[in-house]
């Protein structure tokens, strides 16, 4: 057995160790799984409403706990994990609500009978979840996933296997029938061990070259639902915007919240030429110089904390640099946060205009600057990307969004609010590389059950009526 570990990146000290799961145990979850689900699909659905539920009142009760661990394990601000956890127990009603709209059963009376809707689950489940949210995303995939009656292999992040562990004791608390859930830990090999066993759906967040990896495995086989929601290049674009302050506010919450890691950060800054793109970098320069970065428990309170770990931060700062060999003009440079770990970045402002830099996410604390002289090319600038994740206007002219909001090319687009901004009673999902049209959130009931559409007729009736072209 592989045995690996996981660090706060903040401090280094060691969090959780364990073991990898091997590929016979992987199979054994899977096995476990396939088993337990028929009776837990033909269950009444108020069984399925009782056991979330009771989830919802652990995770309640234990959420102090676990907020401080997920902040010790991935050294997000204690501020960012109490909301997290809160997340996570919101999205139990959340998902009730969202099932019985969007995939509930519906009836229609006709001259025969009646015409039925009725969606049922898809079987198997697999959900890879990721290290930036490793509470929130999984769990947004899980809860749906249990209330649709389908059943759950869990395999958390590398990065985060405590949180995975502390969600497993969780829902082991509830009183889930065996094998409804099941949670394997280990990487990339345990993972793929996962991919390889016949499960019937797979619900990821993550990259979007993993993303592209698991739509190439699965070309062949259609009958495995894939619920891909991935990262992006994402644009935010400032026109006719008079308070350089208020903008800047509005960018850095877009850019460097959560030390960037998330994949709703805005990338990409779209400003005007001239003087008012210049007076809005100076105040964005001025109050990025401002932002906390320290340890999760510091005081007084970080505004966000490192990078997921130190190799994490050396490969953001390498993909950094190839935009400044490139000829990126430094605004402000990243670099080592005082003498604190090497996760620890500053957040980075360059400017990318007219320079050929790869359209890839940087999941780091770091905006590139393009400066355009008109409106229109704002836009095509920001649809200038094979994602389509999230985006954002700030403008003190409607009629800017009214041309921006039929014009741009994302699946979470705001209006003078930080492109981070997002509900779980809305959908969350993105484009091209940003997903696969099948988003998440309030949406997830749509990709763990299948429609089933029924004429119903209570007893058996001649038909010989409705046959046209009968002979005598």
């Amino acid at each position: 057995m592989t045995r690996f570990t996981s660090t706060n990146p903040a401090t280094g000290e060691t969090v959780w160790e364990g073991e990898a799961a091997t590929t016979e145990q992987v199979g054994a979850a899977v096995e476990a799984a396939r088993a337990a689900f028929p009776d837990w699909a033909d269950r009444p659905r108020q069984d399925r409403i009782d056991a979330v539920k009771r989830y919802q009142a652990v995770l309640k009760e234990r959420a102090p706990e676990m907020a401080e661990a997920i902040s010790r394990e991935t050294g997000k601000a204690l501020w960012e994990t109490k909301t997290e956890l809160a997340s996570m127990a919101g999205k139990v009603d959340i998902s009730i609500r969202a099932y019985d709209e969007r995939t509930g059963e519906r009836y229609t009376e006709t001259a025969f009978g009646r015409a039925t809707l009725r969606h049922r689950p898809h079987g198997v489940s697999a959900v890879l979840g990721p290290f930036n949210f490793p509470g929130h995303l999984p769990n947004g995939h899980i809860v749906p996933a249990l209330l649709a009656g389908d059943t759950v292999v869990f395999k958390p992040s590398e990065e985060t296997p405590l949180t995975g562990q502390l969600m497993a004791e969780c829902l082991d608390a509830a009183d889930l029938p065996m094998g409804v859930f099941n949670m394997v830990q280990g990487g990339r090999e345990t993972g793929a061990a996962l991919l390889d066993q016949p499960i019937d759906a797979l619900m990821f967040t993550g990259s979007g070259a993993a993303g592209a990896h698991f739509r190439r495995k699965f070309a062949d086989d259609p009958h495995v639902i894939l619920a891909l929601e991935l990262g992006g290049n994402n644009p935010l674009v400032v026109w006719d915007a008079a308070d350089a302050e208020a903008v800047a506010g509005i960018v850095v919450q877009s850019a460097f919240v959560t030390t960037g890691q998330r994949c709703s950060c805005a990338r990409r800054l779209i400003l005007p030429e001239g003087a008012a793109g210049d007076a809005i970098v100076e105040a964005l320069a001025a109050l990025s110089d401002r932002l906390n970065f320290v340890p999760w428990d510091s005081d007084p309170e970080p505004y966000a904390g490192p990078l997921i770990s130190e190799k994490a931060a050396s490969n953001a700062l390498a993909a950094l640099q190839q935009r400044i060999d490139a000829g990126a003009r430094v605004i402000r440079a990243s670099g080592p946060v005082d003498n604190l770990p090497g996760a620890f970045v500053k957040p980075a402002i360059i400017d990318v205009t007219g320079v050929a830099v790869e359209d890839e996410e940087m999941f780091a604390p770091f905006l590139q600057v393009i400066r355009v002289p008109t409106f229109d090319a704002a836009i095509a600038a920001a649809n200038a990307t094979k994602y389509g994740l999230s985006a954002g206007l700030v403008s003190d002219d409607a009629r800017n969004w009214d041309r921006f909001i039929n014009r741009i090319r994302a699946g979470v687009v705001n209006f003078n609010r930080p492109t981070t901004g997002a509900a779980g009673d809305m959908p969350f999902g993105g484009l091209g590389a940003s997903g696969n049209h099948r988003p998440s959130a309030y949406y997830a009931a749509d990709y763990c059950a299948y429609p089933v559409a029924s004429f119903e007729s209570g007893a058996v009736k001649n038909i010989e009526s409705e046959i046209k072209g009968l002979r005598g």
